[in-house]
């Protein structure tokens, strides 16, 4: 995987205000207009409701990674391949060098969750498990779960390249009966996929195009919500890559959209930063033809260049 490179040739500047606007002028608002609320860590947050939805352009193989301040990119792509391949071990990121799970996978915090009897790490039914084994009984994540329950990822492809105008084209993470075994409930819960077919005054050759929409009901806009935008973003890629579709727009929806109060101080210095051009995903390898043939070798990330990093908590 490429990240770094800076050869990327720059295309004519669109009319459309750059996309981070939008996410730098939610956290505006949310520190202005905002309600302070005790949360679930302790941490306290500054909280709005379902603030209007976030719109990020993925035309031109262009990935929505935050410029504003530096943000980890390798962290974004194995955490989705984890979940493209339902896995539940957290110490398999952990192991890479990606924490983002520890807190929620240690043993302390399993025991708070009453999943003590877990081994550390054992996530139980999380993401990858909803995506690709919706239903089945879960056991621990060491278990094989070949071929059991439904997988939703699969179908969503399917559904993609067999019926594109199908209005059930969803990915769901919210499981009720599961939840009680969850070390943490999903953030990010839903998304649905839409094909805009070309039209009869479409050139020659056009290509149906991908847009996915995000539900995420709780949103924490500093730490987690440059990830999530990434994360969908890129997935959304991975989706019209293996469906002959070209990547459009990724839209996402917020429910509790908070900022933590620990991140104040922080979120006002990347305020009065100005956003750098959105770098593009391309692909090093060649076709894919499975959801489990993507690797980390697969993604070249061209023309990246943000401000840098900003030390934020993580609350647990």
């Amino acid at each position: 995987m490429a990240v770094e490179s800076t050869s990327a040739t720059t295309t004519a500047a669109s009319k459309r205000p750059h996309d981070e606007l939008q996410y730098l002028s939610l956290i505006r608002t949310v520190l202005e207009t905002g309600e302070t609320r005790p949360d679930r860590t302790g941490t306290g947050t500054i909280s709005l409701f379902a603030p209007p939805n976030l719109r990020f352009s993925l035309t031109d193989s262009t990935l929505p990674l935050l410029t504003t301040k530096r943000t980890f990119l390798r962290g974004i792509l194995e955490e989705l391949l984890w979940f493209v391949n339902g896995r539940t071990d957290s110490t398999l990121l952990s192991n890479k060098g990606v924490k983002i799970w520890d807190g929620n996978g240690s043993k302390e915090f399993l025991e708070k969750r009453g999943l003590g009897h877990r081994r550390e790490g054992d996530l139980g039914p999380v993401y990858g498990f909803q995506w690709r084994h919706f239903g089945a009984e879960y056991v621990d994540c060491d278990a094989s779960y070949d071929g059991k329950g439904v997988d939703q990822l699969q179908e969503v492809v399917r559904k993609i390249k067999e019926d594109p105008t199908d209005r059930r084209i969803i990915l769901s993470a919210w499981n009720p009966a599961d939840i009680p075994q969850m070390a943490l409930p999903p953030c990010h819960l839903l998304c649905q996929f839409y094909v805009h077919l070309p039209q009869s005054d479409s050139p020659p050759g056009t290509k149906p195009k991908l847009s996915c929409l995000m539900y995420q009901r709780s949103a924490d806009l500093g730490l987690g919500i440059p990830f999530n935008i990434a994360s969908y973003a890129v997935l959304t890629h991975m989706i019209a890559h293996l469906t002959d579709t070209d990547p459009h727009e990724l839209i996402i929806q917020l429910g509790d959209a908070h900022v933590y109060r620990d991140h104040v101080d922080a979120l006002k210095v990347q305020l009065e930063r100005e956003p750098k051009e959105f770098p593009k995903l391309r692909w090093k390898r060649g076709r894919r033809e499975r959801l489990e043939d993507f690797e980390m070798e697969d993604f070249e990330v061209v023309g990246y260049e943000s401000w840098p990093s900003i030390p934020m908590k993580m609350s647990v």
